[in-house]
């Protein structure tokens, strides 16, 4: 039964080896933003933003940049033009411009590259059984012939323009549609006719998967065979432009890097036609974590993203790799727990995080982002956001405790809460009821340690307290304030309970900063409650942590929720 989708016929290549290869150094990059990402927007830039987005590839690095198809378009033409008349290009940099295999289309390419320093002369032509009969309705032979005069009369342009050096890019449009040894016999007679490349000079074949129909396999296939197969391998840059029409092009590069390609052409974040080109920044970043140094300044991607969508107008997904919102933000609890854990074992100068291939530094981002908080999230993520974001950093012990409080307040407003929202409600659950709206029994309102003068180990305390609607007072002693804020407690039959133990710290710095105490307190039914408090005296903040343990006990005890 015929079906109507057949799988592309493999290019069988028996002696294949780059599947044991790998990527070792960095390949030429060229952008084609302004050409083919810029002809497939919506709305295409205009020549201010263009020039906008030729500033910005510099600045990341490119030295090859495609910048306008000049016969194609008169906004490209002038675009061309405006780099060259007003010494816009960089010294090390290099233009690109595109052209059909067409005469006058070749003639006015010409005209716009006039007075430049260094041009690459992309020509193109499709070399496809589809395109040939279905397109040019030509046979393989009149299309050699076609591109045969084509590269006679760009040779005699450039021979005509000394001033300038020019060199040579050929594309068999579709490569990865065509005939094998088709390609291959029009790229030799395309070196033929050209016939000035050499090893310092080389001319430049791009075999682009105009449209990805193949695995990235064969595509790698097809690259190894032409490079084993060119006979003037050493003289020739092969060059890559693969589309994303199967979600593979990334892939599909890597895999013709290492078949031997020299040279990649791509976009910034993959935009073009259909579902878009290579996105460069995927790769390069890809090796650059591998080790590689690519030449490539992506150390400010944020701000990098926020030129490119308001000049193309495309926004970047927020899963779209290294790039998105979202990529280096954990919301699941058990990969908030190894992020925070790896983060506190770093090596120096090196880099592995559990479920964080990269440092977000690296590209201009913060580590607060790392950890969002949500329904899904654990102990682990609450404690990395107050200890990242607000300096609080409990002990351990309690991270179980936080770690229900927070996900119990998520659930009731049912969405990811903000870092200040953690913040807030880490605050009313845990610290003295006196400052939360869902106040316990106990409201403390003073106490008042006095050392002994004449027994420097004993306390007096004075205390005063709300229980419920009263207010109690009363004194008692101990051998430092806690046991004398403890003591004036059960003189008021407020007992039960032991304090098992006690950890503190400082946040903020200078004038500002304040004592944190965190103490858990153990009742006779078998339950354990932390409390926490704030004060600029430590001892303050410790009785402060005691009452909200009480409370918190208190309320669960109501709500029929202790459980030992």
């Amino acid at each position: 039964m015929a079906t109507k989708y057949i799988a592309p016929t493999p290019v069988y290549f028996l002696d294949r080896t780059w599947p044991s290869r790998a990527i070792t150094e960095s390949p030429i990059w060229v952008s084609v933003d302004l050409r083919d990402g810029n002809q497939a927007l919506p709305n295409p830039m205009n020549p201010e933003q263009k020039l906008e987005f030729f500033q910005l590839l510099c600045k990341i690095g490119f030295k090859e940049i495609e910048v306008g198809f000049p016969s194609a378009s008169e906004d490209d033409f002038n675009f061309v033009r405006r780099l060259i008349e007003e010494n816009l290009i960089p010294e090390d940099v290099t233009i690109m411009v595109l052209t059909q295999c067409r005469p006058h289309l070749i003639e006015k390419t010409f005209e716009a590259i006039k007075g430049a320093k260094r041009v690459i002369v992309h020509a193109y032509c499709a070399t496809s059984e589809l395109h040939m009969s279905r397109v040019f309705k030509m046979s393989p032979e009149q299309t050699l012939e076609m591109i045969v005069r084509a590269i006679r009369q760009i040779r005699a342009l450039a021979d005509a323009m000394p001033e300038t050096d020019i060199r040579l890019e050929f594309s068999p449009e579709e490569f990865t549609d065509t005939d094998p040894n088709f390609a291959l016999q029009v790229c030799e007679a395309v070196f033929e006719t050209w016939g000035k490349a050499t090893e310092e000079k080389p001319l430049i074949f791009n075999l682009p998967a105009t449209v990805e129909r193949r695995t990235p396999d064969q595509y790698a296939d097809m690259i190894e065979w032409f490079c084993e197969n060119f006979s003037q391998r050493q003289k020739i840059l092969v060059s890559v432009h693969a589309h994303n029409d199967q979600g593979m092009a990334v892939a599909a590069t890597e895999f013709a890097l290492r078949a031997g390609a020299d040279r990649v052409e791509g976009t910034l974040f993959g935009h073009g036609e259909r579902t878009g080109n290579l996105d460069i920044v995927t790769l390069a970043l890809n090796l650059r974590f591998r080790g590689i140094d690519t030449g490539l300044d992506f150390s400010n991607l944020p701000r990098i993203i926020e030129v490119v969508e308001k000049l193309t107008g495309m926004p970047v997904s927020a899963r779209h790799p290294y790039a998105g919102e979202l990529v280096t933000t954990a919301f699941s609890g058990s990969h908030q727990d190894g992020i925070k854990k790896g983060m506190g074992f770093r090596e120096d100068g090196g880099w592995k995080v559990p479920y964080l291939h990269f440092d977000p530094q690296d590209l201009g981002r913060s580590y607060e982002p790392l950890i969002r908080i949500n329904t899904q999230s654990g102990k682990g993520g609450v404690a990395w956001v107050l200890e990242t974001q607000f300096g609080i950093r409990p002990p351990k012990a309690m991270h179980p405790e936080i770690g229900a409080a927070i996900q119990k307040f998520a659930e009731r407003v049912g969405r990811e809460i903000t870092p200040q929202e953690v913040y807030n409600a880490f605050m009313r659950e845990f610290t003295d009821g006196a400052k939360s709206p869902y106040a316990g029994p106990y409201n403390l309102t003073g106490f008042w340690p006095r050392p002994n003068k004449d027994f420097p180990g004993t306390v007096h305390g004075e205390l005063r307290i709300w229980v419920r609607e009263e207010v109690k007072r009363v004194k008692a002693t101990g051998n430092g304030p806690i046991a004398a804020f403890v003591n004036c407690l059960r003189a008021l039959e407020i007992d039960g309970f032991e304090v098992e133990d006690y950890d503190e710290q400082a946040i903020g710095s200078g004038s500002d900063a304040k004592a944190m105490a965190f103490v858990p307190i153990r009742f006779k039914d078998g339950t354990c409650f932390y409390g926490a408090g704030v004060d600029e005296n430590t001892s303050q903040a410790a009785v402060l942590a005691i009452v909200g343990a009480l409370n918190r006990h208190a309320i669960a005890k109501y709500e029929g929720r202790l459980e030992k």
